[in-house]
Order: C-alpha cells, then structure tokens, then sequence
C-alpha cells in the first residue's frame, strides 16, 4: 500500500489538495482511501469508510469520540483501584476532550489503516490530510518517542515477577494493578508500532502543500530540516493558487511575479530530489467533485526546471533522485556508514552520516548518551538508538557540511578489542 501523508503551513488548502490528490488517484484506477479531520465539501462525515465516488472512499478523524471511548475504557480497566479510592465515575456525556487527543486519534486512525481493519474492500493507497507542518512533524515523531517512554517506564523484562503478584496482593490486602498496566503498556506498544511501520514504510512519502510567498518559503526551509531530522521523505512540494503569470492588473501581476521568485528558489532546493507540482488558482474556493478534479487536471509536476510535465496530482512513479544521492534504507532511518580504513583514510574510524538539509551550526547540538544520540537542530530534537556496532565506540568529533551531519567514532579497545 502506498501512503501520502499531506501537509504545510496553516491556510495553505492542504485539505483540499489531499481530497484532490485522492480523487486524481482513484481515477487513475487505485482503490483509494482518503483520512481527514476536516470536513470536505461534498463529502460524507461518518468516522468509517464511506465511498464517495468509485474507487474513492473517505472517513472523518472525529477525535471527541476516541477521548470519551478510550478514558470510558480505562476507567473500566482501573475499576477496582477506583472503587478502593472511593472515586466517582464519569459518564461520557460529561467528558470533553482534552488538549493532545486530536494527535492520540490520529495515530489510533492510523493504526487502524496499518492493521487494514478497513481493507474488506481493498486499498492501494491511503491519502492522510495531516495538521499543519509543525504540528505534523510533532505527531509524526510521536510513536517512537511514546514507545520509547514506555520501555524506560516500564520495562517489559520487569514482568519477569508477575508470579509474585497474585502472593502479594493477598500479603498487602489491595489490588495489585501491576499486570493490567503491563498488559496495557504491552498492547499499547504493539499499536504504536504498526503506526511507526506505516510512517517508516518505504511506501509512505510525505507531500507538502505551500502557496508560494516569504513567508512559506521560510517556513518549509525550517521544515525541511525537521523532516530529514526524523527520515521523513518528500516526494512533492505542491505550490499551490497560482495567479496567472501574465495579467494586465498591475496588482495581480505584483502578487504573480512574488510567487515566481518563490516557485525559482522551490525549484533550486527541493529538485531534483522531490517533484514540485504547480496548481493553479481556480478563482474560487474549490466545490465539490468536479473543483476537485479540475485541480488534478489543471495541475503540472516537474522534477526538473521547466514546469508542465503532466502528472498532475497523483503520479505512481517514485520522486527523481540526482545521480549522486545514496539509496535509502527505510523511510525514518536514512543514514550511512563510511569506513575510513580506505586508502587515505584514519585507520579504525567510522563515520556516521545523517543528511540535515538547511540545518545551521549555530544551531545544532549533539551529545551521546549510552547507546544514544541526542539530536538538536533547530526547535526539532531527536534521541537516535545508535547502531550495534557504532555502541562500542566512542565519539571523536563531528562535523556539519554540504547539509550531511558527519559524527566520527572510534572503536572502544575496552569494547571492541581488536585481533593480533
């Protein structure tokens, strides 16, 4: 199954473009699933797959309900801990959702695309209209930081003595919650894993809607990093309500030739690496199928310099990628090892490179911590388990260059003893 993730800076139409680039695929012959928390003109609102035209099927994120149903469910599983406690239990009509669970919904919905709960029909591709760009990366990134809490708070070899429970909770007189919170740690980190498997697949690609000005261009610069930062691939920048490069209105042609300069500097960093599809202003907001599909059809995408090269929307073929680029493990792990025992090289030095397009030295910060890396660039911070090999090394340095951060180990000789 191939996954589109869409998103980009607030008010940019990102909505729309998803609803947009689902229908362009599901046209092209895919069966298609579109996943959005924002209502889409013409479109059903039920919270489960509805079709909405043939091939093309859409559900609502409805993050109100998955609060009430996931803390009505952990109510019931704390039961006996809260009747000890004397506590009163809540009803769902008095329940309102709480800052965080639109981004807990969205990686549940997720979970539920990964396991293909809603595959009795089929799926090729799945089209996720995510929030916006920095609020994406947050929830993105979350899986792996949640999964990561969940093994230091409760480390799964500490179930070793759950026999002892049973001998305990009759010894103090109270419930023992321990194997329900194991249990639930357990389950929980099963789910978060398939959500992390769906966001590292090779098939999945992230697809950024802009509409071209300064202040977008700074923004995806910054981005940019946060997005190489945690393996995240582009495959299209989508500048999106372009005015008409020839207009006769002095004031419209002032807005066309500020979005030209942007669209020259797009094409300059982001290919040939990722495509950059150009979308024309429609006059209008988009309504409706056929908006939508006039978007698809009015749309050009390019990996070079010229624009025009069809596509539209929704292309099966992969982002163009320059001669001299390294080919990617998975999506969230896109690094390499150099060995400098070549030929000119520093006898028994490794070096780990973690491309970082647009990050500044001012403003990067790396420090080792047991068996990982804590990565700082920018506002956006990453803890990297690093590999089983690089563990019983020490790092000597670290360099940032042509946007490839460069960190050199050593072997520890205490580790890593070499052969006579």
């Amino acid at each position: 199954m191939r996954t589109v993730l869409v998103t980009g800076p607030g008010g940019a139409g990102r909505t729309t473009v998803a609803a947009a680039t689902a229908l362009a695929a599901a046209r092209g012959g895919h069966r298609t699933l579109l996943l959005s928390a924002d209502a889409v003109t013409g479109f059903p609102g039920a919270t489960e797959p509805t079709e909405v035209t043939e091939g093309l099927r859409f559900a609502r994120i409805d993050s109100g309900e998955h609060f009430r149903t996931e803390l009505l469910a952990l109510q019931d599983q704390a039961s006996a801990v809260l009747d000890l406690l004397g506590g009163n239990r809540l009803d769902g009509e008095e329940l309102t959702e709480l800052p965080g669970s639109s981004q807990l919904a969205l990686l549940h919905t997720l979970r539920r695309a990964a396991a293909g709960d809603w595959a009795q029909d089929g799926c090729d591709v799945l089209v996720v209209d995510l929030p916006p760009l920095r609020e994406a990366l947050a929830v993105l990134a979350l899986p792996e930081q949640l999964r990561r809490y969940l093994r230091r708070l409760l480390p799964p070899e500490r179930q070793a003595a759950r026999a002892l429970r049973p001998m305990l909770a009759q010894l103090a007189g109270v419930p023992m919650p321990a194997q329900w919170l194991y249990e639930t740690a357990a389950r929980r980190d099963a789910e978060l894993a398939s959500v992390q498997a769906l966001i590292e697949h090779r098939g999945t690609t992230v697809r950024l809607v802009a509409e071209p000005g300064p202040a977008a261009e700074d923004t995806l610069r910054t981005a940019r990093t946060g997005l190489a930062l945690h393996g995240l691939r582009v495959d299209t920048l989508i500048a999106n309500r372009l005015l008409p490069r020839h207009s006769g209105d002095p004031w419209f042609a002032d807005l066309a030739a500020q979005q030209e300069k942007t669209l020259d500097h797009w094409y300059e960093e982001w290919t040939p690496a990722a495509s950059l599809c150009e979308v024309p202003h429609l006059g209008r907001d988009p309504r409706g199928l056929d908006d939508l599909a006039l978007l698809g059809t009015t749309s050009g995408r390019t990996v070079s310099g010229a624009a025009g090269a069809g596509a539209g929307l929704f292309a099966d073929d992969r982002p163009a990628v320059g001669p001299d680029a390294r080919p990617e493990g998975r999506a969230g792990d896109p690094w390499w090892i150099e060995d400098l025992d070549a030929p000119g090289g520093r006898d028994g030095v490794l070096v780990w490179c973690l491309p970082l397009p647009g990050a500044v030295k001012e403003e990067l910060q790396l420090v080792r911590r047991g068996d990982e890396l804590l990565l700082t660039v920018g506002p956006f911070h990453r803890i990297v388990p690093l590999p089983s090999g690089l563990r019983r090394c020490t790092v000597t340095g670290a360099a940032l260059a042509d946007g490839v951060l460069r960190v050199r180990f050593a072997p520890d000789p205490g580790l890593w003893p070499r052969t006579s």
